[in-house]
């Protein structure tokens, strides 16, 4: 639970007077930097290997298609850069208004966004794609952090409490589940282990989960592609061989499978994959088995270790050691992000989970979800240089 060190509400922080924390203590953490940076790296070899047969499909070169993910990659690293030189008590002074522009954004793209394998995630700004429910996800976890903040002194109340923060949890993951369902439930995962640092109550957190599991249990239901994956996940477990298993999400987890196991310890060499023509999207929700064949064991090992790392950095040394309990919950829900869509990623492509569609930070082919990512380091990174001198004592 949370420490028990002397806290500042973030209203009291960001008045108009001066505040010792206004100051960073030391430097960013640089472990965490690097790494991001060896994530890009090992990403931009993946995706220039799982890219190819999509280029030649497409009528275009493999080449112009990485070299867009560098400048994504670049943009995402500037953006990390920046943030981090922000205070992170001055990001958080936007996030109500972040959360509402993302539910308006999310209601434009539900019924005007461009429809990719059968869902509307996408929007055209400018000619960029953008997917909206990455901006809400960061949004919301800020702004959860604020609220949990501000209402330390009643904490375990639920009207005061619980109903106020359920209000933007509830409407931001329906909203994005109506067409991300996966992104929902780990929003929703994510905002209840924020809120259990916070110190909400356990039994609060008890009915959210309840309430959670209900909606969905609906949106599965209401989606017969959902439950196509669910059926053939069972299938896939039960029995490898069915028929349900070589088609639709069946079929990518198959070969999923096929290039895991053509890897075996050290891989087949980096270019040399052979699975990249049947998987779909080889370069994005399934990046991880391109990586597994190609560098084998060791190399998928080696990403999880990162992804471990920045576990690590972000739980045990950002968090633990943040100067208040906004800058705990912050770090939190930014650390839980990133490495649960790692893991999540990893997951699918090595048949422990279900079809998602989740990309796998920095290391996946993308836009906006890299973009966000790199703004979620920039605040760790923030956060990191305010790093109190008084260690956090955690109490039960």
């Amino acid at each position: 639970m949370l420490y028990t060190t002397p806290n500042k509400s973030i209203s009291s922080i960001m008045g108009t007077g001066p505040d010792e924390m206004d100051t960073p203590t030391q430097g960013s953490d640089r472990i965490l930097l690097v790494s991001v940076i060896i994530l890009m790296i090992f990403g931009t070899l993946a995706v220039y290997s799982a890219i190819a047969y999509f280029a030649e499909s497409n009528q275009t070169t493999a080449g112009s298609l990485v070299f867009g993910h560098i400048i994504k990659l670049g943009i995402a690293f500037l953006a990390m850069l920046f943030i981090s030189k922000i205070n992170y008590h001055a990001v958080a002074k936007f996030s109500r208004l972040a959360v509402i522009t993302s539910w308006i954004l999310l209601i434009i793209v539900a019924i005007s966004g461009n429809e990719v394998f059968g869902a509307r995630r996408y929007l055209d700004i400018g000619g960029f794609s953008f997917q909206p429910s990455s901006f809400a996800t960061v949004a919301l976890l800020i702004h959860l952090a604020v609220l949990i903040d501000n209402k330390q002194d009643y904490i375990k109340d639920f009207k005061r409490t619980f109903l106020p923060l359920m209000v933007w949890v509830i409407i931001t993951c329906v909203l994005i589940g109506i067409e991300d369902f996966s992104s929902a439930a780990i929003l929703l995962g994510i905002s209840m282990l924020v809120m259990f640092v916070g110190r909400v109550s356990v039994l609060q957190l008890g009915t959210l989960v309840i309430i959670g599991l209900l909606g969905s249990s609906i949106l599965i239901w209401q989606s017969p592609e959902r439950q196509s994956r669910i059926d053939q996940y069972v299938e896939q477990i039960v029995e490898i061989n069915s028929e349900e298993f070589n088609v639709g999400s069946g079929y990518q987890a198959q070969q999923a499978h096929m290039a895991i196991a053509q890897g075996e310890i050290f891989g087949v060499g980096i270019g040399k994959s052979t699975q990249r023509d049947f998987l779909p999207a080889p370069y994005n929700d399934f990046i991880f088995a391109i990586i597994a064949e190609e560098y084998g064991i060791v190399g998928s090992a080696a990403v999880l270790l990162i992804f471990g790392v920045i576990l690590f950095r972000g739980i045990a040394k950002i968090s633990k050691n943040a100067p208040d309990v906004l800058g705990v919950l912050m770090a939190t829900g930014c650390t839980l992000t990133i490495v649960l869509y790692g893991f999540v990623n990893a997951g699918v492509a090595s048949g422990l989970l279900p079809v998602t569609g989740l990309p796998m930070p920095f290391v996946s082919y993308g836009g906006s979800s890299t973009l966000f990512a790199g703004i979620m380091i920039g605040i760790l990174m923030n956060i990191s240089k305010h790093s109190s001198a008084k260690k956090a004592v955690f109490y039960a």
